[in-house]
């Protein structure tokens, strides 16, 4: 299968232009926003290189092909015709989800039977619920279309993070939030909340090259596609630095011991520097201005909304009173806590889906 392949690259709603800008910057073809992710064309390297490099995606899926489908009999018929064994492996299990939507063919159950089968009898493929590859079909105004989710496990989990807190960033929306603050890895990044660090490692490991994919395995090495040697000169080392330019503190001793762990594991622990302290006695470090990005409670999981106004009140004074000339990144889903911070925040960014939550990036130019 050497024909391109409509590839999707799935991320938090809300952030797919800020994916869309991230996969123009990695040199992918056409890629284009669309709901829930963006769309793009490549090859099998661009599938492996996706999940190597891309740091906001949840997951790449793979369209492997189709066919009209009137009624489940045709459906049948030519799932049994379908060149599986040009992606999937007959030694490899494969569990398999059905969709169906405006179709003849409206019983996503039934659908998903018809194709497992044809999967068992004609390759020998066994079915299993927890297998390490997942076929996806969609049956949408009865075109049936097949795509393989290359990823397994959500790229959100970079393999070397063990310990998280309450309510934690993922690391996939916690790189979309940075390089919608304008984030390059040129710059310094302070997060005086910083949990279990997920910000500033993330920080650290862009401006050090870091592939987020590094550490971790991907559903893509159990498919007959998979080329081990092709997959190797994808992937780069990159050069962690030895001075402190990633900042992060919190009150919870807790918070501090996990990120300077995590930050270890990710290799990054020469360039970041964590230490417990609250807000109120919040520094900018002796460095050129840069951004600082927070994560703060929200009221709706942690936290008395009613106390964190006083919170979100100190962190506004600190900021205004101290940062001269660094730019800030607030998320909450609760725009009268952000107000409370008297940011002069810019106007325009979109709710993100977070855990259930609708909740906004607030950001403000370089402060005064």
């Amino acid at each position: 299968m050497t024909d391109p392949l409509d590839l999707f690259f799935a991320c938090a709603p809300g952030l797919e232009d800020t994916l869309r800008e991230e996969a123009v910057a990695l040199g992918f073809e056409g890629p284009r926003a669309v709901p829930g992710g963006v769309e793009a064309t490549g090859g099998w390297p661009e599938v492996w290189r996706a999940n190597l490099e891309l740091r906001g995606a949840t997951r790449v899926l793979a369209r492997i092909g189709g066919f009209r489908a009137m009624h489940l009999a045709q459906l049948d018929k030519r799932s049994r015709k379908f060149d599986w064994a040009a992606v999937l492996r007959p030694d490899v299990p494969v569990s398999v989800e059905a969709t169906c939507l405006k179709s003849k063919i409206y019983h996503d159950r039934a659908a998903a039977q018809r194709v497992e089968r044809a999967l068992s009898e004609t390759l020998g493929i066994s079915i299993a619920k927890s297998a390490p590859v997942r076929l996806m079909v969609r049956i949408e105004d009865d075109l049936v279309t097949f795509s393989v989710d290359t990823s397994g496990e959500s790229l959100h989990k970079r393999g070397h993070k063990a310990a998280v807190g309450k309510a934690p960033m993922r690391e996939t929306l916690a790189s979309l939030f940075l390089r919608r603050c304008g984030y390059d890895g040129t710059v310094p990044v302070v997060d005086p909340m910083c949990g279990s660090g997920t910000f500033v490692i993330e920080a650290a490991e862009i401006a050090a090259g870091l592939q987020p994919g590094r550490s971790r395995g991907f559903a893509f090495e159990h498919l007959a596609t998979h080329d081990p040697d092709a997959v190797a000169t994808l992937r780069r080392e990159g050069t962690a630095g030895s001075t402190p330019l990633f900042f992060g503190s919190d009150r919870d001793a807790g918070a501090i011991t996990n990120s300077t762990a995590n930050a270890e594991r990710a290799g990054v622990a020469g360039m970041t520097y964590f230490r417990q302290a609250s807000v109120s006695d919040l520094t900018p470090p002796d460095t050129a201005p840069g951004l600082v990005i927070v994560n703060p409670p929200y009221g709706g999981r942690i936290g008395n909304r009613k106390l964190l106004f006083a919170l979100y009140g100190t962190l506004g004074e600190v900021l205004k009173s101290r940062f001269s000339g660094w730019r800030v990144g607030i998320i909450t889903d609760d725009g009268g806590l952000a107000k409370a911070t008297g940011l002069p925040f810019l106007p325009g960014d979109p709710p993100v889906d977070h855990g259930g939550l609708k909740v906004k990036l607030h950001r403000t130019a370089p402060l005064p």
